[in-house]
């Protein structure tokens, strides 16, 4: 195992230049998470200085309407913002790289925009909305316009909130804020991301896996950038290829969950990294 220490400029960091040469010569499977699209403007929630909060459970979200007054109101401000951002370096250079397969953690879509080939979004698209209801989905470009409509100077009133992640603001005067229901049957309206506290459709797992572990069959590798893995969704796929000793590079600003199961890590910049990867 590799325990990578700080040091600038990146190229010069210890296991740098083994990292990308172990990672150019094999088939990959690339997993990203947050720390991937803050060079888009878009916060994550535990990067070095990252502000101590927690997103919206999912068993919260449906606790009640207040709730989801909370929510959506956040939502609608941070959404008018977030999808503005743009893919960055690192995101063109992953769909140069064009990897056996992306896992991403991020419901940004911003590897969709940068044009990744093979992708699973594994926690889901905030561009998208479903109903918990009849669970028609709908495009939340739509829903944004009605939030605008039943709620008309609450974005130009709130413009100075603070930007969260995953489409989110600091907010507390929510009250008053109008949520509609579902077109279709009323229902209640919920971004079609995997919230905390939800699982993610197996389905979505199982081609992660097929994937992974296809990389122990064909002398591949696993690269994690921008991640964390604070959380299981993530740091299985590690766990899966460590345990059939596929090596796993892991690029990120800060420890994860997964350093020591790493073959190279490397405390760096995801873009750099991933345009050096790619040239």
């Amino acid at each position: 195992m590799s325990d990578l220490s700080v040091v600038e400029p990146v190229e010069t960091t210890p296991g740098y230049a083994e990292a990308l040469a172990l990672l150019r010569k094999r088939p990959l499977v690339v997993l990203t998470g947050a720390g991937l699209s803050t060079d888009s403007g878009i916060p994550d929630y535990r990067g070095p200085n990252s502000p101590a909060r927690m997103p919206m459970t999912f068993q919260e979200f449906v606790s009640g309407p207040v709730a989801r007054q909370r929510y959506w109101a956040r939502s609608h401000l941070g959404w008018g913002r977030m999808k503005r951002a743009e893919p960055n370096a690192g995101h063109l250079a992953l769909a140069r790289t064009a990897p056996e397969l992306l896992i991403t953690q991020n419901v940004d879509g911003l590897h969709e925009q940068a044009g990744t080939p093979r992708l699973v979004a594994l926690h889901g698209r905030i561009a998208e909305v479903v109903c918990l209801g009849c669970r028609v989905t709908s495009p939340r470009t739509a829903l944004q316009q009605r939030l605008a409509d039943l709620n008309p100077g609450f974005a130009e009133r709130h413009a100075a909130a603070l930007t969260r992640p995953d489409g989110d603001v600091e907010l507390d005067d929510t009250a008053g804020f109008v949520v509609p229901g579902c077109e279709a049957c009323g229902g209640v309206l919920k971004p079609d991301v995997v919230f905390f506290g939800e699982n993610v459709p197996p389905a979505r797992v199982e081609r992660c896996y097929g994937a992974v572990d296809a990389l122990a069959e064909r002398a591949g590798a696993l690269l994690v950038a921008g991640s964390s893995l604070t959380v299981m969704s993530g740091l299985r796929f590690v766990k899966r290829a460590a345990r059939a000793g596929t090596p796993v590079v892991i690029v990120n600003r800060g420890a994860t969950r997964g350093d020591d199961l790493a073959t190279y890590r490397l405390e760096a910049g995801c873009s750099e990294f991933l345009e050096a990867l790619a040239a």
